[in-house]
């Protein structure tokens, strides 16, 4: 298990690859594990590596509030895929002594297994507790929005892949075109549906334009109420 070295072109291609389907190492909120691979990589991945940067810029906005995120930070082999080997060193179990062989208080990964026990039990109650409180009825907005990029050499398709990589609670993409502004130079124009109390222009602006090497700029063509 592991991503491998983080400092390096292949080890950040298997952290996109694994966080494709994810928006966090574990789990549905920010966590240790996040800390502790974010951590681990030396600065913001490449712009192709578009589900690697969305992470890395999300987990970033966490910095003065990462020491009371939830969970356990363990050692940097404990996270990943499994079927990759772990190259650091970290994960590998540690020589015993023969005294060591009888432990009278417990092992690491039982404190670990009561630990996650708790979390698991506060997000269900917090969980629940929003279910009981949420309205029967999600104001909800569709979104047209215009992607700009900085010319006709813009991968376009690539572009494209990054802006749909932004996942979030309450916000589901739709389709798309490409829409020729002149010059031979054509911007995304994509639709979104969001939850008005949990995703907002402010947030999709921020997010997109942070793949600085496609996008020049993001506005809003079209919003209305559903």
């Amino acid at each position: 298990m592991g991503f491998g070295d983080l400092k390096s072109p292949a080890g950040l291609q298997v952290l996109n690859d694994y966080l494709a389907d994810k928006r966090y190492i574990e789990g549905y909120v920010p966590s240790q594990a996040d800390v502790a691979v974010f951590e681990a990589v030396s600065g913001p991945p490449p712009a192709d590596l578009c589900h690697a940067l969305r992470w890395y810029n999300h987990i970033k906005s966490y910095e003065k509030e990462k020491a009371s995120l939830p969970g356990v930070k363990k050692a940097l082999g404990k996270y990943g895929p499994a079927n990759v080997e772990d190259t650091t060193g970290s994960g590998a179990p540690e020589s015993k002594d023969d005294d060591d062989d009888i432990d009278l208080f417990g092992s690491d990964d039982e404190e670990e297994s009561e630990e996650a026990k708790r979390l698991r039990e506060e997000r269900l109650a917090q969980y629940e507790s929003k279910k009981a409180k949420k309205p029967a009825l999600v104001a909800k907005s569709s979104i047209l929005l215009d992607v700009k990029p900085w010319d006709d050499e813009t991968d376009m398709a690539k572009l494209e892949e990054c802006v749909r990589s932004i996942q979030a609670d309450g916000l589901v993409w739709g389709s798309s075109k490409l829409v020729p502004v002149g010059y031979g130079i054509k911007k995304l124009q994509i639709q979104c549906v969001v939850e008005d109390d949990k995703v907002g222009t402010d947030m999709l602006e921020e997010q997109i334009t942070a793949f600085e090497d496609y996008v020049q700029s993001m506005d809003v063509a079209a919003f209305n109420k559903i």
